[in-house]
């Protein structure tokens, strides 16, 4: 089937078990494309050689190709700075790594591009703090530094906006990408996310400030507001991102890597339950975006 995107699934958000996942990918929602995080109740940093090489061994059976590596890089406090609030609560997806060991999860994390035959890899902007401008020339420096190295392995390094980090909303992103003007250091856009900012549109206000040529990677869910600044996780056909909207104007824009579904939501009853769910609204919204997927 034709599509210009990569269409794809974050694999445990289906089930830890990686032989089931990957056929719930391949064969129930025919994909050629899926994103790993993490599996067997492990975090992808955290695989041995003999589950790397059973990984491969799985991915080459249901044929499917590697969008990235959904790596926990920089989810972790700023030294010297206060405690984040969101560090200690946060669901880490079975990662616990301190910044002193940041840079040799760097380096194992690019080992896992290769083995895994990818050029992309996923990374945060620290723990969020109430002010971070006594640190963000300093945070920005690390990744500068960081995509610096990426980019002697050929690697995109993509950051992703997230509610607990210091990059969290798409206006935050716009302002990030301004001041990190590597050309290998690209958004992992992810409207959900940014949707659970208050008065924020995802689609089609950020996508506007963002600049298109440094989307590297999308993440696809929804989510609703309730009062308080509190937010409540939707299948992707209902909630504050125009999803349908966002799939045309990456449409119109040329984009051509992945849109990947990262379900959160669990009204189904179960992961692979409401990841079914919000992947059937992910394909009805491709498809009256006019995409082929």
């Amino acid at each position: 089937m034709s599509c210009q995107f990569r269409v794809a699934v974050i694999n445990d958000e289906i089930s830890q078990d990686f032989d089931h996942a990957c056929s719930v990918a391949a064969n129930d929602f025919g994909l050629q494309w899926i994103e790993l995080r993490g599996m067997w109740n492990k975090n992808i940093t955290d695989l041995d050689s003999k589950e790397i090489a059973e990984a491969r061994r799985i991915l080459e059976k249901y044929k499917l190709r590697v969008t990235d590596i959904a790596s926990p890089l920089f989810k972790t406090d700023w030294p010297g700075a206060p405690i984040s609030k969101e560090s200690p609560h946060r669901d880490q997806f079975h990662a616990d790594f301190d910044f002193k060991q940041q840079d040799i999860l760097l380096e194992r994390c690019l080992e896992l591009t290769k083995a895994f035959q990818t050029d992309r890899l996923r990374c945060f902007d620290f723990w969020r703090l109430e002010d971070p401008k006594p640190y963000r020339a300093a945070m920005n420096d690390k990744l500068r530094e960081a995509a610096d190295k990426c980019a002697k392995h050929n690697v995109i390094l993509l950051l992703e906006n997230e509610m607990a980090c210091n990059t969290g909303s798409g206006k935050e992103a716009a302002e990030l990408l301004k001041e990190i003007t590597n050309k290998n250091f690209m958004l992992n856009w992810d409207p959900g996310n940014s949707a659970t900012f208050a008065g924020d549109v995802p689609y089609p206000d950020d996508y506007k400030a963002i600049p298109f040529d440094r989307i590297g990677h999308c993440h696809c869910k929804n989510a609703t507001r309730r009062e308080g600044g509190k937010f409540d996780w939707q299948p992707v056909g209902t909630g504050v991102v125009d999803w349908v909207g966002q799939f045309r104007a990456l449409k119109r824009d040329g984009y051509h890597y992945a849109v990947s579904l990262e379900t959160h939501w669990r009204g189904a009853g179960t992961p692979e339950a409401s990841t079914r769910k919000s992947m059937q609204d992910m394909k009805a919204a491709l498809k009256n975006a006019g995409l082929d997927c």
